[in-house]
């Protein structure tokens, strides 16, 4: 297989992008338009791009919003009754096609990597096993990572760390905390000093829910940032969330980016969920309760956006698209500069490809997995401001997917020739 006509992110000029399997062979700049034969696919000035990354989603409560009642104070907490009365009815194959159908509109929005919660607060640990299983099933046609997350509190649920150990027996790549929703600080911190050496011991990522509250009192990130410096262990470790940084004072924030930067952890941010969830208790003004993107962005610390929720408890909408969440997320966090757009994509792509673990098998270059996605723009700014429509998805050199672009007839009314 063959791609020509190619734009490739960063570059100016066509290229010509050659496969050997399920491998890239080669990347070879073009001095003139090509003509596509037989084997080869003509992208027509249009961007490839390494597929996009969801870092973060719970696939086992996907597709339940207003299963049994709708949350309708709007808040983390609510959601989170709303997800116990609905755990109640969880099935293997409830989840399985739920999972199954999310999976089908990430993956035709370009998504090709996935890191999927699921909740450990649970006897039977039905979610987990039954999201590890399809992983193993599907590993062939898409990466997923999954994460055991404490919903109701690694230390505040019953047994939950012995739930924790059990995941980890039953295959979690992913190991977490919500040390916020712990019912003290002590056990709070606790929670995250357990995580880091379950996950020094058994060779575990580590993606925390972390301080996803308006509290500025809130200041769980500064323990597990240490923790993981300490352990030698940052680039294994991500915060998800941390919304209650919005809330911090500018001065202690000074003095936690120094922690952060040194500790060398990743950062998700879920920017439609959080502006959804977060302010709640606000009259006006209201808090955004996003946390600092671009401020963190500026100092070196790597951090990307997910969309965390599709159809939910927590966040009724969601369909999978991550360039919605990328536009929501630049527009909330006010990175709406040129320097912004003309690398917007990062935080789709090889910002959570570093958060995962997979950057040395991820992007477009000569031996590197053949995976990649053919969107209908021609650089990032373009995409972004177009909301393009992904026209094609390459897995280990096939074809997974192909669409037409979408044609718009003119009104006539409208028409400069009418």
């Amino acid at each position: 297989m063959k791609i020509v006509n190619a734009r490739l992110r960063g570059s100016s000029g066509l290229y010509s992008i050659d496969f050997d399997g399920a491998y890239f062979s080669s990347i070879t700049p073009q001095d003139r338009q090509l003509t596509s034969d037989t084997g080869s696919i003509d992208a027509r000035s249009r961007l490839v791009c390494a597929p996009f990354v969801e870092p973060h989603i719970h696939l086992d409560a996907a597709l339940t919003a207003g299963q049994p009642r709708w949350n309708k104070s709007g808040t983390l907490f609510e959601g989170i009754e709303c997800w116990s009365d609905r755990k109640s009815m969880l099935e293997p194959d409830d989840i399985r096609n739920r999972a199954l159908e999310t999976l089908e509109q990430l993956v035709s929005h370009g998504v090709q990597y996935v890191r999927t919660h699921a909740d450990i607060s649970d006897p039977s640990l039905v979610g987990l096993k039954t999201l590890c299983s399809l992983r193993d099933e599907l590993s062939d046609k898409i990466h997923i990572q999954v994460a055991a997350f404490p919903q109701e509190g690694l230390l505040s649920y019953p047994r939950g760390l012995q739930l924790m150990e059990q995941a980890i027996e039953s295959g979690a790549d992913v190991i977490g905390a919500i040390p916020h929703f712990e019912y003290t600080r002590e056990m709070g911190e606790s929670s995250l000093k357990e995580i880091i050496r379950l996950a020094g011991a058994h060779d575990c990522l580590v993606d925390v829910h972390c301080d996803e509250i308006d509290d500025p009192n809130s200041r769980f990130l500064e323990v597990l940032a240490a923790e993981a410096l300490f352990a030698g262990m940052g680039s294994r470790v991500t915060a998800s969330h941390t919304t209650a940084m919005h809330s911090y004072d500018n001065a202690y924030c000074s003095k936690l980016f120094r922690l952060l930067k040194h500790s060398g952890i990743n950062f998700i941010s879920c920017p439609t969920e959080s502006i959804h969830l977060q302010g709640r208790f606000d009259t006006y003004p209201k808090r955004r309760g996003v946390t600092r993107v671009k401020e963190l962005d500026a100092a070196g610390i790597n951090v990307c956006f997910a969309e965390d929720s599709i159809r939910d408890p927590w966040y009724s909408l969601g369909n999978g698209r991550l360039l919605r969440v990328l536009d929501f997320g630049l527009h909330i966090c006010h990175m709406m500069g040129h320097e912004d757009f003309v690398r917007a994509l990062d935080f789709i792509t090889d910002h959570s490809a570093r958060t995962l673990g997979i950057e040395k098998d991820y992007g477009i270059a000569p031996g590197k997995p053949a995976n990649c996605i053919l969107l209908d723009g021609e650089d990032d700014y373009d995409v972004l401001r177009r909301q393009s429509d992904v026209l094609l998805s390459i897995r280990q050199g096939q074809i997974i997917f192909q669409r037409e672009p979408a044609q718009v007839v003119t009104p006539k009314h409208l028409s400069v020739n009418a």
